[in-house]
């Protein structure tokens, strides 16, 4: 039969979910669940993975995968495998979006045990994700025909019709998939030449004398620049703001009240007037930054907590039972059974309970399964309202490991153990929303598509136990390489978790700090500010948001442009945010690699200083501020040029 060429306007409502014809007619019989699919959403999903980590524990902050895995997935179909399966498309694009739900799961509470001087396993990451993950799709099975078919119109899941239109267009053309792989492969050679040869430096800055000796820089990064124009110029300019705050208003008046103290002030052990402006944005600014972010995430919660209610009452008075594959039923109603529901609660609690990696006890596993319960059906309704970006999954985890920390502490678990096991239970359930959350998001696309919802949840836990394994070893290579809270890698969602736990368990932190911060974050509540944004860029070193900054300014660039003809100035909005999508993979995966060969020695020599070649064959340019201030602006045009540029663009 003739393939269709877009949408019909039914997938948007109008008619009832279970009149809809989907995309692929369920009388028309198309391979779904194969080798080439499983595999390259498998491939795509560890992709996304890494390049999620590595960036998430720089900035806070993870790209959605949907839209671009949809891209590279229809294009590695049609240009390699010479196939036009839409069905298969979707298969990969639903994996590999797993990849980004674990690995903002893993780095908001995983590297908090790093951070407390204990040991984390690849083993442990490995097992806290597969089990949030099981978790994560299975609670959401029950709710799926209710939340996707029957509220079909009333929940839009904006970033599943996103995916479901880029499927159908995308096996279309292949320019989509060629914008993407050339951000990817600029943002890796952009990487190697700062990162591998060294030829400029990654994060310059500069000295502001008058300002008490703050510092002013940037990091000189594609993937940060990609960010800033995935984000757009407000949120940019609401972590500028931030950043502005805290380098030049916060540390100087720090430094300056603080140059005649004779004393160390808490929680430093040294002297405010031999600190310069890194060590006190370390032990003081930090503090306040993440009562700021926690402030958010409360309030954030709290707005949601009418929606949190209803979609929870809703969710329940509309679940239903699975139906059987061997039954007379089309393919898009067939789903998981029941049965296996409530077995894989159950098997995760036994788990919880008795693996020796996790030493949950009893009341740590029930409380597991009863939060990742409540909260995966919370974040797979808001992911209908609102999309899978703007889900507030840090709010629900803070609520989460408030409870938690609360009852271990109150039944017995104390100290450093208690800890961990807080934080372990807060893991499990932190994965288990963000999954939750992007496999409503799938599913939703999965319903326009016409696939089999039951074979995309097992292959998207494929995707998940899979690119675990990845996300581990990123971490793991990253805290070896670099450090955990580092000013390289300052993971700061999992020092905000932390810092809430060992605040509950201890009651041992700079509060005053912290309630300063909070103080901030209810400021920007009641002035109409965005909390998380302002949060981050207080929270943050300056370098990322002025990046971030450079990137929405680009994008501004290219929007005004083609402001006055709209339907031209959507589509080269759209290439950009692909070519900048190419940009963060590119640069965090050549970032990795570079981890890699810094941390394999030759000869008492690590591989990454025999090739960075800037420092030994012109020192004065490599290590100039304004070098990399050039590189960083050619870079600029470039992506400029690149987004604004009419030729080419896909039908």
């Amino acid at each position: 039969m003739e393939q269709k060429r877009k949408l019909s306007h039914t997938a948007y409502g109008g008619i009832k979910g279970e009149d809809y014809v989907p995309f692929v007619p369920t009388s028309e019989a198309m391979p779904e669940t194969t080798l080439v699919s499983i595999a390259i959403g498998c491939i795509f999903a560890i992709v996304f993975a890494a390049a999620n980590v590595y960036l998430g524990l720089q900035v806070g902050l993870t790209i959605a995968a949907g839209i671009p895995a949809s891209i590279l997935g229809a294009g590695m179909l049609k240009i390699v495998f010479k196939r036009n399966n839409i069905l298969e498309a979707n298969m990969i694009q639903s994996i590999a979006s797993m990849g980004e739900s674990i690995a903002g799961g893993i780095i908001f509470t995983l590297p908090a045990i790093i951070m407390w001087g204990m040991k984390l396993s690849l083993t442990t990451i490995v097992v806290c994700t597969s089990i949030g993950g099981l978790l994560g799709i299975l609670f959401v099975v029950p709710f799926r025909k209710y939340l996707i078919v029957e509220q079909h119109g009333e929940l839009v899941f904006p970033e599943g019709m996103a995916a479901s239109e880029v499927l159908v267009t995308g096996m279309e053309g292949g320019s989509g998939f060629k914008t993407v792989m050339t951000g990817l492969l600029g943002g890796g050679v952009f990487k190697f030449l700062s990162s591998g040869l060294a030829l400029w430096k990654e994060a310059p800055e500069w000295t502001i004398a008058p300002m008490q000796n703050t510092i002013f820089g940037f990091n000189a990064m594609a993937s940060i620049a990609g960010v800033g124009y995935i984000v757009g110029i407000e949120v940019a300019l609401y972590m500028f703001g931030g950043a502005l705050v805290a380098w030049f208003g916060l540390i100087p008046l720090i430094k300056y009240v603080g140059a005649g103290l004779a004393a160390p002030l808490f929680p430093s052990t040294e002297l405010i007037a031999n600190m310069d402006a890194w060590a006190i944005w370390s032990k003081y600014i930090r503090y306040i930054g993440a009562g700021a972010v926690a402030a958010g995430g409360f309030i954030s919660l709290g707005r949601s907590l009418p929606t949190i209610i209803k979609s929870f009452k809703t969710a329940m008075a509309g679940v239903g039972g699975a139906q059987d594959e061997n039954k007379n039923v089309k393919r898009t109603d067939i789903d998981t059974p029941m049965s296996w529901v409530l077995g894989g609660a159950v098997l995760v609690f036994l788990l919880c309970w008795l693996l020796p990696m996790l030493r949950l006890g009893i009341i740590g596993s029930i409380l597991v399964v009863l939060f990742s319960f409540f909260f995966a059906v919370v974040s797979a309704r808001m992911a209908g309202i609102i999309g899978v970006s703007n889900n507030p999954v840090s709010g629900m985890t803070i609520a989460t490991l408030l409870f938690v920390t609360a009852v271990l502490k109150a039944t017995g678990y104390t100290g450093n153990a208690g800890m961990l096991v807080a934080i372990t239970a807060g893991a499990i359930v932190c994965i288990g929303i963000a999954v939750a959350g992007g496999a409503a998001q799938s599913l939703k696309t999965t319903y326009i598509i016409g696939g089999t919802p039951k074979r995309v949840e097992w292959g998207m836990y494929a995707g998940v136990v899979i690119a675990s394994a990845a996300a581990g070893g990123v971490l793991l290579m990253l805290n070896a390489t670099y450090g955990m809270g580092t000013k390289a890698i300052p993971a700061p969602q999992a020092m905000l978790m932390s810092m809430v736990v060992k605040g509950v368990m201890t009651a041992q932190l700079p509060w005053a700090l912290v309630f300063v911060g909070a103080i901030i974050g209810i400021f920007c509540a009641l002035a109409g500010l965005p909390i998380l944004p302002v949060a981050l860029g207080l929270y943050l070193p300056i370098h990322l948001s002025a990046a971030v900054l450079f990137g929405g300014i680009i994008r501004t660039l290219v929007d005004k442009k083609f402001e006055n003809n709209e339907a031209q100035g959507k589509i080269q909005t759209e290439r950009g945010i692909l070519l900048s999508s190419g940009l963060v993979a590119g640069d965090a995966l050549t970032g990795i690699v570079i981890a890699v060969l810094t941390a394999i020695k030759i000869g008492g020599t690590t591989i990454a200083s025999k090739i960075m070649v800037g420092p030994k064959i012109m020192p004065a340019v490599a290590e100039s501020s304004w070098t990399a201030l050039v590189a960083f602006l050619i870079l600029g045009l470039w992506i400029y040029k690149f987004s604004s540029k009419v030729e080419e663009v896909a039908k």
